[in-house]
């Protein structure tokens, strides 16, 4: 049951913490041209992981960048803004073909100057940004373009560059942003500008500073790089991988005329495995594409997709049947390795991937199912993890051919392994179901439930493993070793510590994989009294019941009129149904006495569900100014008003409010410290009551 510990902590997805960008710098430059014409030309340059669209995009998709002159005096603008070459390609999430920039992006409006004594002109840009997880807000930057001496015949065209400054966005952010202005006097390559942040928990004069939080990096891809590589070695002790290794070492050994031949052959041969999957990765970003795949982590239909495959594959490990590919495609990858020579080694890799599809194709396919729900290049990165795993022992084993006495005969407990991995998928499958539960709040698969079936399923292994229960390709079992032994433990133990969940134990081990406890037939427990004093919490008009008996609102403005009715300040809580980290904060942060004295008291909690599927009435519905996007559903509005507003698109998302709606602290995201979130807490409080 290892494998399953493994596995859950892997899959505890670290958040993209939100910040506050300006990933687009611009430059000014201007050429002199004959007859007293001036190109003037606008240049952008983008941060890395950034993207600028290009001009005149189609309506109902992004913002096009566009260009405005306010003033046409002492000058005429010569037909149109032109722009380099985008990057053109069909984008799923606006169902249009929309173009971009990356890294930098050239405009050139030619100019005819009418009035001699011109020193400049001024021209204003609108254009939007995004990366593979979330868009900002459409800005607007005022543009100087100064003009030089217009020259004579015998003089050579002059060249001035700019430098711009933001002047203003078309949408308000907070905490502001702004940059000076740096003049450029050569052509160069522009710097990427780096905003300095006026940090709203400063105290007033005289008042001590409130420590702000810097986010922690972001690790969900270092997480799907770790599991990949763990599933890769899963994989090798598989009845289709393993007994490949002394097969395929021997004969690199036997066939090449010397040993560092061999060797070198070998490597080779794994260089070749890791290519083969990598590229599988690579196809599935390219097909899908990074900004779509990172979408669906919380689409409905993802998820039950999913959670039919995964049960799918779980079956097929359990030994109901083979999934497999053609057997045509293995002979004549074959055929293809007598070749001989490096084609020869490649398409020996190329069979053994076909060959062993039936035991790594479950593998894979579920690690390409978690690692779209990331989005970006995770599905590259977990490829590489996983072929890494499989690739490194055929290597070693042919560089230190003496090895090979060490491995383990082939036998039954390579089946073995294969059923505790399809044990171990169909738990999985699971927790896809809930997640879409949880966004249509159907309440059919409640907390008691979720649990029930990982009980059933871990009590289904532990007898397994005890030999209680035998499946189809098992080998007779004379005794049971003692690594089965110590696995059958581990999932005992496991399936005991799961069972005190239906009494309502928080089961902090795997927070955020079950349901939260109020999505639940009994939120306390049965049997647990607690329920009944719950049951005498007086709410205010529009608030429910959260999170350990908070009164949390929902609807922004609801609780805001609150909070300004009793005074309090808000805590302002970006959440989702399906959030995992946010249910990991609620069980191990917000269930501390000190925290939850806190929240309970001193705080009004507004929590705006971004997942949340119920639709808007008609005329509350209307298009987004940051994506161009109808926004239908409550989960879109709160969404839209999270990256218009903050500038912010990550779960969980926290903020305090004054009851103007003015932040009284840096926000912050996934804070899994409860001395730090508590401190942040406080400040942000105190801050509030200092401005009283």
């Amino acid at each position: 049951m290892s494998l399953l510990l493994l596995v859950i902590l892997a899959l505890q997805v670290k958040p993209i913490y939100a910040q506050i960008y300006d990933p687009v710098s611009w430059k000014t430059q201007v050429e002199a041209q004959a007859d007293n014409s001036f190109d003037l030309i606008a240049l952008a340059s983008i941060e890395r992981g950034w993207h600028l669209y290009a001009q005149n995009l189609p309506e109902g998709g992004p913002v096009s960048t566009s260009f405005n002159f306010p003033s046409t005096d002492g000058y005429r603008l010569i037909g149109k803004m032109s722009q380099s070459e985008p990057i053109t390609f069909f984008d799923d999430i606006f169902e249009m073909e929309t173009s971009y920039y990356e890294i930098k992006a050239t405009f050139t409006q030619r100019v005819k100057i009418q009035d001699a004594s011109l020193k400049s002109i001024t021209a204003e840009v609108t254009f939007m940004v995004c990366n593979d997880t979330q868009c900002l807000p459409p800005a607007t930057v005022e543009l100087i373009f100064k003009l030089p001496a217009i020259p004579t015949k015998t003089e050579k065209p002059a060249i001035t560059t700019e430098k711009v400054t933001p002047v203003q966005t078309t949408v308000p952010a907070n905490p502001k942003v702004q940059v000076d202005s740096i003049k450029i006097t050569e052509v160069s390559e522009p710097d990427i500008q780096k905003p300095v942040t006026e940090d709203p928990s400063v105290a007033e004069p005289n008042k001590e500073p409130i420590e702000t939080l810097e986010p922690e990096p972001d690790k969900s891809l270092w997480g799907i790089f770790i599991l990949s590589f763990l599933s890769g070695f899963a994989a090798l002790l598989t009845p289709c991988v393993f007994p490949m290794i002394p097969l395929t070492v021997s004969f690199f050994t036997k066939q090449s005329k010397t040993r560092s031949l061999g060797i070198r052959n070998a490597i080779f041969y794994g260089i070749c495995i890791v290519v083969i999957y990598v590229v599988l990765g690579s196809l599935v970003t390219l097909i899908f594409g990074a900004d779509s795949l990172n979408a669906l982590s919380t689409n409905v239909w993802f998820n039950l997709i999913f959670f039919v495959l995964l049960v799918v594959f779980a079956v097929s490990f359990l030994g109901a049947f083979e999934i497999v590919l053609p057997s045509s495609w293995g002979t004549k990858m074959d055929s293809q390795a007598n070749r001989g020579g490096i084609i020869g080694i490649f398409f020996m890799a190329l069979a053994l991937a076909i060959v062993s599809f039936s035991c790594t194709g479950p593998i894979v396919g579920t690690l390409l199912v978690q690692a779209a729900s990331k989005g970006g290049f995770a599905p590259i990165l977990g490829m590489l993890g996983f072929s890494l795993a499989i690739a490194l022992p055929f290597s070693l084993y042919a560089a230190f051919p003496g090895w090979m006495n060490s491995l383990p005969k082939s036998g039954g407990w390579l089946n073995t392994v294969k059923v505790v991995l399809g044990f171990l998928e169909l738990g999985l499958a699971f927790k896809f179901l809930s997640n879409a539960d949880l966004v249509l709040q159907l309440h059919l698969l409640e907390r008691e439930t979720f649990l029930a079936i990982w009980i059933a399923i871990s009590a289904t292994l532990t007898l397994y493993l005890f030999g209680k229960i035998t499946l189809p390709h098992d080998s007779p079992l004379a005794h049971i070793s003692v690594g089965r032994l110590s696995l059958g433990m581990l999932a005992l133990t496991f399936t005991v510590y799961l069972i005190p969940g239906l009494w309502g134990a928080p089961l902090q081990w795997i927070s955020g994989f079950p349901p939260p406890q109020q999505y639940s037939e009994s939120p306390y427990g049965v049997g647990n009294s607690q329920g009944s004093s719950a049951s005498e919490i007086i709410l205010p008009p529009g608030a429910e019941l959260g999170p350990h008996d908070i009164p949390a609102f929902k609807d922004y403005e609801t609780g805001m009129a609150y909070a300004r009715k009793q005074s309090k300040p808000v805590l302002l809580d970006f959440t989702g149904y399906a959030c995992v980290n946010c249910r990991k904060m609620e069980e191990r942060v917000w269930s501390d006495p000190k925290v939850l004295q806190v929240l309970k008291n001193e705080l009004v909690l507004i929590s705006l569900y971004v997942d949340d599927k119920k639709d808007l009435p008609e005329t509350e519905q209307y298009v987004s100014e940051t994506t161009g996007k109808k926004i239908k559903t409550i989960g879109n509005k709160w969404s839209d008003f999270q990256i218009k507003t903050y500038q912010a698109n990550a779960q969980p998302y926290y903020i305090i409010l004054d009851n103007s709606g003015d932040a009284m602290n840096k926000p912050i995201g996934y804070t899994p410290d409860i001395g730090t979130y508590l401190h942040w807490l406080e400040a942000g409080i105190n801050t509030y009551k200092t401005q009283q």
